[in-house]
C-alpha cells in the first residue's frame, strides 16, 4: 500500500485537524504529550489574534526611532525568523536590521555587541520554556552591555521576552524590568511555532506586512485540512515516505536563491520531527547551484522555487525520470507563510506513516546535559590521540584511529570518509562563527565534495544545529560520518553570574555533542583548529577536498 493510500485509510489528515491523538499513539502516555503540542493545526487562521499585541509593540519602538532588532533564541524560537528576515527582511526598505543570535560563537556574540546602539536597539529574548542555556547566557551578556551603556533602568526597557506563559524567563523579565512580555501558546511546539508569536514578534518589529505573509497560509491551512486528493501536506507526505520506504531517505532540498535559507527550517522540521528510534528522513539542504551531480539511489529531491526563477523552471521534470522529484512553487516571497503551513502538517503526517511521535526530541535532551557535564566538570571529551601541525584530531565512537601516526588533515579526514556506504552522508559540524565570507571555502567544497563521493554532504553550524539536526544525528538510523569542528580560539564574552564565558561554553557544546555521538556509536572525527583565522578555515577546506580526491584553487 502506497503512503497516499495508508493516509487515506487512516483519514489522518480529518484526524490531524480534529486534534485526534489516536493517529500518532495507542498508549495514554504518548497521547498526552501529543495532545500537549497540537495547538498548531489552525495557527494561520488564529493569527489575527496575535497582531494587535505585535503591532501595538512595533509601532511604539519604531516611534523611538528603532534601528536593530536582537533575536537570542535557539532552535523553533529562531529559525523561523532567521528565514523570514533573510526571505522577506527587504520589503521594508529603510526598516531595522535584523540580528538573530542562535550561537554561542564568542566572535560572533562579540561583533553584535560592538556594533549595537542599545539605546535604538530591541533585543528579543526567546525561549518557549524559558530556561535554555544559550539564550539565557546571551541574554545575561547582552544585558550587561545595555545596563552600561543606558543604566539598568532605561535598559530593561530595550528587551522583551517571548516565551511560555508561567516560565521562568517570564518571571525573570518582570524582575528585570523588560519592557514587555508576549506570551507564546504553550501546546505549541518550537519547530512548529513560526506562525506564532515566535515568528511574528521580529516580523512586526521589522515592519513586514504580516497580512501579505499570513493571507497565503490561510489558503494553505484550509487546503491542508480538506480531502486528501487535494491536499497538499498529504501529497508531500507521501512523496517523502514513499521514497524512504524505497531507501530514498536522502530528502534533498533546492531552492531558489532568494529563498534558500528556508531550507534551514525545513532541516529542523523534518530532522527532529522524525529522526529518532534508529529511523528518519535525512534532509539536505542543496548548497550548489548547478543541477544534480554524483547523487546515488538513496535521493529523493523537492525543488522549492519562485515562479519567476527561470533556472528552475524546467528543472523538476528533466530529472523527474532520475529521480523521485516533488516541485513546489511559490508566487513569490510572501507565499514563506504557506510554506510553513504546508510542511508543518506534512511532517506530522509523516509520524504516523514512519511509526514515531514527531513531536518528541529525546535525544536534545541528552546533548543537553552532556554540555552541562562537560560545563561542571563531570564529563570530559576524549582525548585527540594524534595532531596535523597544530590542528589536534580526535576519532571517537566507532571510528578507529589510524594506523599513520602523523597524518594530513586531509588523510584524517579520508580516513573517515573511507568507512562511508552507499547509503551513508558526510556531515560537518563546525563550531565556528556564523560568518558567510569566513565560511565560504568550506561551503563552496560541499557540492564538489558530494558529487565526487557519491553521498550527501551537509553543513550545520554548531551549536544550531544541536536544536535541530542534532536529534536525527543521534536518534535517526547509524549512516551519518561526522566531522566536527572546534577551535581553540582564545576570543571570549563573559557571561556574567557564571563561572564560564562564551568560549568555554561553545566548546563545552562541541564536546558534549561529541561525547554524545560517541556514546551513540557514531563514526566521529573531531578537528580542533588552532582559531577562527580565514587561513584555519581555508585549510580546513584544503583537507576536505583532499579526503574527496577533488581539486581547489589556491586562494
Amino acid at each position: 500500500m502506497t503512503a497516499f493510500d495508508r493516509l487515506v485509510s487512516l483519514d489522518a489528515a480529518a484526524r490531524l485537524s480534529a486534534r485526534d491523538t489516536s493517529l500518532f499513539a495507542e498508549d495514554t502516555v504518548t497521547r498526552a504529550e501529543v495532545a500537549d503540542n497540537l495547538g498548531w493545526t489552525h495557527l494561520a487562521e488564529d493569527a489575527a489574534g496575535e497582531l494587535p499585541r505585535v503591532l501595538s509593540l512595533a509601532e511604539e519602538l519604531s516611534g523611538e526611532g528603532l534601528t536593530d532588532v536582537v533575536l537570542l533564541g535557539m532552535g523553533g524560537s529562531s529559525l523561523a525568523s532567521l528565514v523570514i528576515g533573510r526571505v522577506l527582511g527587504g520589503a521594508a526598505p529603510g526598516g531595522p536590521r535584523l540580528h538573530v543570535l542562535d550561537t554561542t560563537s564568542p566572535v560572533t556574540v562579540a561583533a553584535t555587541l560592538d556594533a549595537l546602539d542599545f539605546a535604538t536597539a530591541a533585543v528579543l529574548v526567546s525561549s518557549k520554556s524559558g530556561t535554555t542555556i544559550e539564550p539565557l547566557s546571551l541574554y545575561a551578556a547582552f544585558r550587561a552591555a545595555a545596563d552600561a551603556a543606558l543604566g539598568r533602568q532605561a535598559a530593561g526597557r530595550r528587551f522583551i521576552a517571548v516565551t511560555d506563559p508561567g516560565s521562568f524567563l517570564e518571571k525573570l523579565a518582570a524582575e528585570d524590568g523588560f519592557r514587555a512580555v508576549v506570551s507564546s501558546p504553550p501546546t505549541v511546539g518550537g519547530r512548529y511555532s513560526a506562525l506564532t508569536v515566535f515568528g511574528l514578534t521580529p516580523a512586526a518589529l521589522l515592519g513586514l506586512g504580516l497580512e501579505r505573509m499570513l493571507a497565503p497560509a490561510r489558503r494553505m491551512e484550509a487546503a491542508c485540512h480538506g480531502p486528501a486528493p487535494a491536499n497538499p501536506a498529504v501529497e508531500l507526505a507521501a512523496f517523502a515516505v514513499d521514497a524512504q520506504t524505497q531507501g530514498r531517505d536522502k530528502l534533498t532540498v533546492v531552492a531558489s536563491p532568494q529563498i534558500a535559507s528556508f531550507g534551514l527550517w525545513v532541516e529542523q522540521l523534518v530532522a527532529e520531527s522524525l529522526g529518532k528510534e534508529g529511523t528518519g528522513i535525512v534532509p539536505v539542504v542543496e548548497l550548489g547551484a548547478d543541477k544534480p551531480l554524483g547523487y546515488g539511489t538513496d535521493r529523493a529531491l523537492v525543488v522549492v522555487r519562485l515562479a519567476r526563477d527561470d533556472r528552475l523552471e524546467g528543472w523538476a521534470a528533466e530529472w523527474n525520470g532520475h529521480f523521485p522529484v516533488l516541485e513546489l512553487v511559490l508566487d513569490d516571497e510572501w507565499d514563506l507563510g504557506a510554506e510553513f503551513v504546508r510542511w508543518v502538517h506534512a511532517v506530522a503526517l509523516m509520524g504516523p506513516l514512519l511509526g514515531v511521535n514527531p513531536f518528541g526530541q529525546p535525544n536534545v535532551a541528552a546533548a543537553k546535559a552532556a554540555t552541562a557535564a562537560v560545563l561542571d566538570g563531570s564529563k570530559s571529551a576524549p582525548e585527540p590521540q594524534t595532531a596535523s601541525g597544530d590542528v589536534a584530531l580526535t576519532f571517537a565512537g566507532s571510528l578507529a584511529s589510524p594506523d599513520h601516526a602523523e597524518p594530513t588533515l586531509g588523510t584524517a579526514i579520508g580516513h573517515a570518509v573511507a568507512t562511508l556506504r552507499s547509503d551513508d552522508y558526510l556531515c560537518l559540524l563546525a563550531y565556528l562563527p556564523d560568518d558567510d565570507s569566513l565560511l565560504e571555502p568550506v561551503t563552496s567544497v560541499v557540492p564538489p565534495a558530494s558529487a565526487e563521493l557519491g553521498v550527501p554532504v551537509t553543513f550545520e553550524l554548531g551549536p544550531r544545529y544541536l536544536h535541530s539536526t542534532g536529534q536525527l544525528h543521534k536518534g535517526g538510523p547509524n549512516s551519518g560520518v561526522f566531522v566536527l569542528v572546534s577551535t581553540a580560539d582564545d576570543a571570549d564574552v563573559e557571561v556574567p553570574g557564571r563561572p564560564w564565558g562564551m568560549r568555554a561554553l561553545h566548546r563545552a557544546q562541541a564536546e558534549g555533542d561529541l561525547v554524545t555521538l560517541a556514546e551513540n556509536g557514531r563514526r566521529v572525527l573531531r578537528i580542533d583548529l588552532p582559531d577562527t583565522s580565514a587561513e584555519s578555515v581555508e585549510l580546513l577546506a584544503r583537507g576536505i577536498a583532499d579526503a574527496a580526491g577533488i581539486v581547489t584553487e589556491e586562494r
